[in-house]
């Protein structure tokens, strides 16, 4: 089985990026931040590329898969 780790918190923190304004940033509500960064919410494509460019990180930098 696979799953999809990422470090959207890390990177969010080390931008200095509270998750509200993450959210606003990228079009969704702070419970899906808070959900992503928990790893109990897999986001769109475009949500990980809208996250991706927020956080000038590439997208295979923040999301990777990984084998269970």
């Amino acid at each position: 089985m696979e799953t999809l780790s990422n470090t959207v918190k890390e990177l969010r923190v080390q931008k200095d990026i509270s998750q509200g304004k993450l959210a606003e940033l990228v079009g969704v509500t702070r419970q899906t931040i808070i959900s992503l960064e928990k790893g109990s919410y897999v986001p769109s494509l475009l949500l990980a590329m809208r996250i991706s460019e927020v956080l000038e990180t590439p997208i295979e930098q923040i999301f990777k898969k990984e084998d269970i």
